[in-house]
């Protein structure tokens, strides 16, 4: 079932981000997965969340990804390890509180991108990127979001989409 959904979520993903050939446009952004709840301002992944950092390296191993980014915590490095592990590549530390001078970064590095960061840091940053205006995701509950970001020319000429990895274990996607 896991090859169908990853076959089915690279049919979705084409459909949402044209330009798959062109691997310097392409930056794919995802918040943490499920972290534990406890008083810790650096709380560790939960089972669920190791499983849908695997499910994450599944479905965007095939991508083509060149980098990786993360944010200096404990789950989002954890949700980005088994892309980078699998795709022997380290994993790079950003300051999520940086957003323009990554966003800046970003256009300038070549390749297909992973950024892992957090409810309120992904969709600003996409925002950044596209001109749109992604509202926060929902602290307690929205880990399963995706966004494309297909880098134009200037903000005018690209374009950013949203779309759902579903829960861990589900075997299909569903587009937003």
């Amino acid at each position: 079932m896991n090859r169908f959904f990853a076959a089915a979520l690279g049919v979705v993903l084409l459909i949402f981000s044209p330009g798959l050939a062109e691997a310097a446009e392409k930056i794919y952004l995802v918040r943490h997965a499920e972290k534990e709840l406890n008083d810790s301002r650096d709380p560790a992944l939960t089972d669920t969340g190791h499983a849908r950092a695997a499910h994450i390296a599944r479905l965007l191993g095939p991508m083509g990804i060149t980098a990786v980014f993360s944010s200096d915590f404990i789950r989002t490095r954890d949700t980005a390890q088994p892309l980078a592990g699998a795709l022997n590549l380290d994993i790079q530390i950003y300051d999520p509180r940086e957003q323009e001078a990554f966003a800046e970064m970003l256009r300038e590095t070549d390749g297909v991108i992973l950024v892992v960061g957090h409810s309120n840091t992904v969709p600003a940053l996409v925002n950044i990127l596209a001109g749109t205006d992604y509202e926060n995701l929902v602290e307690a509950t929205e880990y399963g979001a995706l966004f494309v970001v297909n880098m134009g020319d200037s903000v005018d000429t690209t374009s950013a989409s949203k779309v759902s990895m579903g829960d861990v274990g589900v075997s299909a996607p569903n587009p937003e």
